[in-house]
């Protein structure tokens, strides 16, 4: 703050205010047992922030974790599976206004344990073909596509 002839001016921000950054992994964890090509979804919880929609289970990375060990871990406490083997597969930043989110999308190839909502959260296979059926997130919509595009024929 500065004094000038009785007068008080509070220091002015200048430019665009800096948003927080988030690194997220999310993992594409596919089924295509009996050709059906499936892909396993979790429903964020509705008091999170976009919650009610469907997305790739994962989350947030935490400091110190590699990517691996990030993705290791969340899909260990989401699903109750352990994480086997795994490749990344696409990175995409989204900005969210009053975030930037950085995900992280890792293909997994392989993973032991039955997967469940371990959190309580619903979860389901969808087939490649009907993504269309959920509703993800924006941020989403381009693995969406990608994944949708792969379709075998």
């Amino acid at each position: 703050m500065m004094k000038n002839n009785n007068t008080i001016t509070e220091p002015i921000e200048c430019g665009p205010k800096e948003q927080k950054r988030i690194e997220v992994v999310a993992g594409i964890i596919v089924n295509d047992f009996d050709n059906r090509q499936q892909v396993l979804l979790a429903k964020r919880p509705n008091n999170k922030h976009q919650g009610g929609l469907w997305e790739f289970p994962g989350g947030k990375v935490e400091p110190g974790e590699t990517h691996q060990q990030s993705l290791s871990r969340e899909l260990l406490e989401e699903l109750n599976i352990k994480v086997v083997d795994s490749q990344f597969y696409y990175q995409q930043l989204f900005d969210y206004t009053d975030k930037l989110v950085e995900l992280n999308f890792y293909w997994v190839s392989e993973y032991s344990g039955t997967e469940e909502g371990a959190e309580g959260q619903p979860i389901r296979w969808v087939e490649l073909a009907k993504l269309d059926e959920c509703e993800f997130p924006e941020a989403n919509q381009i693995i969406v596509d990608k994944l949708k595009a792969s379709i075998k024929e």
